[in-house]
């Protein structure tokens, strides 16, 4: 009898669904919740990737229509540039290269290399060290290599760590043969 009403007991309370909404939301919404500060804080990321490459483009095409000598009046307003179309919130590095490919030595050189944000020029032997990221060009030919660096701060902490967004782009020069750097001091 005993065993009996036990087991009418254990039934009831299992087959009993009054307060399961409320058991469910408890387990569910936190992990809904959690759900999405990741998609928007993924979104985030993605779109300021997104953002620091078409200025890096942008900046690339700028400086490839440049019929005039480069300053470093230009190039802080460049670094300027950048810095509004990624809407950086922090200091943000900026570096330009003019690189020619060399057919009698068979390599890349350096014609000048300058930078903004504390990222040290390139030198021949690091234009040397990345051939397998520029083009194959013909004899004297020149490409303008921009690289970009800008802090990314993610919204919220859920996996993605605050990090550099690196882009590095090449363009050839339009209107000009070259694109001429030219010293304040000069």
């Amino acid at each position: 009898m005993i065993l009996h009403r036990i087991k009418g007991f254990l039934r009831g309370f299992r087959d009993d669904q009054r307060g399961v909404v409320a058991v469910e939301s408890i387990i569910v919404l936190p992990l809904l919740f959690w759900s999405l500060m990741a998609m928007y804080a993924f979104f985030d990321a993605y779109r300021q990737a997104s953002l620091n490459v078409k200025a890096a483009y942008t900046i690339g095409d700028l400086l490839s229509r440049e019929t005039n000598y480069i300053t470093p009046e230009y190039l802080d307003t460049t670094h300027q540039l950048f810095d509004l179309m990624t809407r950086s919130q922090s200091a943000s590095k900026l570096r330009v290269t003019v690189v020619k490919w060399n057919e009698k030595d068979q390599k890349y050189q350096r014609d000048w290399s300058k930078t903004k944000g504390g990222v040290p020029e390139l030198t021949n032997t690091d234009v040397k060290n990345m051939a397998t990221k520029l083009p194959k060009m013909p004899d004297g030919e020149r490409v303008i290599v921009v690289e970009t660096w800008a802090r990314y701060f993610p919204p919220f902490e859920i996996g993605i760590d605050e990090q550099d967004l690196y882009n590095f782009v090449f363009t050839r020069p339009r209107f000009a043969p070259q694109l001429v750097w030219k010293d304040d001091s000069v």
